[in-house]
């Protein structure tokens, strides 16, 4: 991800086999990945902010109630101690509350303070 106003690029490598990227995120299905929130954070940089909870992450990332955050490919996290109604996010393709406006970089209300952060994605597959 490249946050606007920064001159580097920071990158995570996901070691997924599949098909493609069609086939791990089209059909809707989570996919886990064991990246953890910290390694999430380092897309974004020192700004980066998670709630501290849930900690869903991977392939459609998505909490349980329609309008709340979501990532096609990331993390999404809750202050509750649940996962019922995650509202910080991390990832590309990203959506749900407490904006819908972001869909790539960092949207989260707890952590390092509130924010807003959009990005630009990169997704190279080997």
């Amino acid at each position: 991800m490249r946050i606007p106003g920064e001159d580097k690029i920071n990158f995570l490598v996901i070691n997924q086999v599949a098909d493609s990227l069609h086939s791990l995120i089209a059909h809707g299905q989570h996919r886990p990945t064991s990246l953890r929130r910290d390694k999430w954070k380092t897309l974004i940089g020192f700004q980066a902010s998670l709630q501290p909870h849930c900690n869903i992450e991977g392939f459609n990332a998505i909490c349980p109630y329609d309008n709340h955050s979501k990532a096609r490919i990331g993390i999404v996290a809750n202050n509750q101690n649940d996962c019922n109604t995650c509202d910080s996010r991390i990832g590309f393709g990203t959506g749900g509350k407490p904006s819908n406006s972001d869909t790539c970089g960092n949207v989260a209300k707890i952590d390092n303070g509130y924010q807003y952060i959009r990005a630009m994605g990169y997704i190279f597959i080997l």
